[in-house]
């Protein structure tokens, strides 16, 4: 690690984070009336990104040359994004109905499409905030905003942004997602009103509740070591025959295609990351998914945490400031983003928690999803996480779909 870091023992930065997690999600939870207050301001995944990223600047730890984030990319993120999108479960989707699916997806097209008009609206104003990596950045907040962070560090893997374009990125994803979510919430404390404006019964709503609840019920168990071991084995012999194809398609690509690179396509860990998902969602309609019932999410989301953590080590807080108009960029993407489920939700006639959820499974994924499904009751925390996996599952290629576009409204 760099000459002036305090800490120079990768051992001891790993340890140092995952006490540093347990402690921010520890007081979250348990926390009293003070810390509950302290996190309506500073929401746990912000603090999981910016206490590593100011140890960072201020040179107790540096994620300049330390390998704890390399290892933790490219061995934790495929079997975390394969085991959260195991949990896909096209039944469920059906009783949901088309119609939240279809919030859901104009959601998605939103982001698609947001980001590249927001940047050429912003380009009109200051055309010099904008340069031939700006756009690597922002896919960042691309797979962010469809997926989730683990589609958000794929595509910083397949695009390599540099630390100070992430920083940026990172910033406005946090700080406009944060926003909206607290839009939606406020929407729930009104949910009477705005049903009747989008013209949807809550009858389906509460039929899926009970359902819900009585399954959750009757399915879930206490994992046993055996299930552990299955859980881990899926997740990463999954991620070996990604790395195990990868290893073949992308040298053949370089050697006989390499116009093929601006796409990223001679990229290994690209080919990783879509063969993983794959592999994710072909699992999910077997068998082998029912080790969603012991944990497998639950192991996916330590492996992001710890993703997210190390991610935060690599963040130059100072950079943030450099380049307001990005911030521009991300509130303007947002807008065109609600602008596409409010449409949607009023043309479809869905209750106002279809076009909530359906919004937050894109931009914030399963944690803050079910934020905004709990708001309305517990048992609907899984209808948040099954649009999110759903998000998962269409963020990578969702997400590097707009990332070219960002780099065409770039003009690069």
């Amino acid at each position: 690690m760099h000459e002036g870091a305090l800490i120079q023992n990768d051992a001891v930065v790993i340890g140092l984070l995952l006490v540093l997690l347990y402690f921010i999600f520890q007081t979250n939870k348990y926390g009293g009336k003070a810390w509950q207050g302290f996190y309506k301001f500073f929401p746990p995944i912000l603090l999981c990104y910016f206490i590593p990223g100011a140890l960072n600047s201020l040179g107790v730890i540096s994620g300049e040359t330390s390998q704890v984030y390399p290892v933790v990319s490219r061995y934790f993120l495929p079997p975390c994004l394969l085991l959260f999108t195991l949990s896909l479960d096209i039944h469920m989707l059906k009783k949901l109905g088309f119609k939240a699916v279809l919030v859901f997806l104009a959601g998605t097209l939103g982001v698609v499409l947001g980001g590249p008009l927001a940047v050429l609206m912003v380009k009109l104003i200051s055309p010099e905030s904008f340069n031939a990596e700006t756009w690597k950045g922002l896919s960042t907040v691309a797979g962010s905003w469809i997926g989730g962070g683990a589609n958000q560090t794929a595509l910083k893997e397949v695009f390599q942004p540099s630390a100070v374009l992430f920083s940026q990125s990172v910033a406005v994803d946090i700080l406009v997602a944060e926003s909206w979510l607290a839009v939606l919430l406020l929407g729930v404390a009104n949910k009477e009103k705005l049903n009747r404006f989008f013209g949807g019964g809550t009858d389906l709503i509460e039929e899926i509740k009970e359902k819900l609840a009585g399954e959750a019920e009757k399915k879930s168990r206490i994992p046993a070591f055996e299930d552990l071991m299955k859980i881990l084995a899926v997740g990463f012999g999954g991620t070996a025959i990604a790395y195990l194809v990868s290893d073949a398609i992308a040298p053949f690509i370089e050697a006989n295609y390499p116009e093929l690179s601006q796409f990223s396509l001679t990229s290994g860990f690209f080919w990783v990351v879509v063969i993983v998902t794959l592999i994710g969602i072909i699992l999910s309609q077997t068998k082998v998914r029912e080790i969603e019932h012991v944990g497998a999410s639950k192991i996916a989301t330590v492996f992001l945490y710890i993703l997210i953590a190390s991610i935060g080590m690599q963040m130059d807080l100072v950079a943030v400031r450099d380049n307001p108009y990005l911030f521009l960029v991300g509130f303007i993407w947002i807008i065109i983003h609600a602008l596409f489920v409010v449409a949607a939700g009023k043309l479809l006639k869905v209750p106002y928690f279809f076009v909530a959820v359906g919004s937050q499974a894109n931009v914030g994924g399963a944690a803050s999803a079910s934020v905004v499904a709990a708001a309305y009751h517990p048992a609907l925390i899984s209808v948040g996480v099954i649009l999110s996996v759903l998000g998962y599952a269409v963020g990578t290629y969702a997400g590097f779909a707009t990332a070219q576009l960002l780099r065409i409204a770039s003009g690069y």
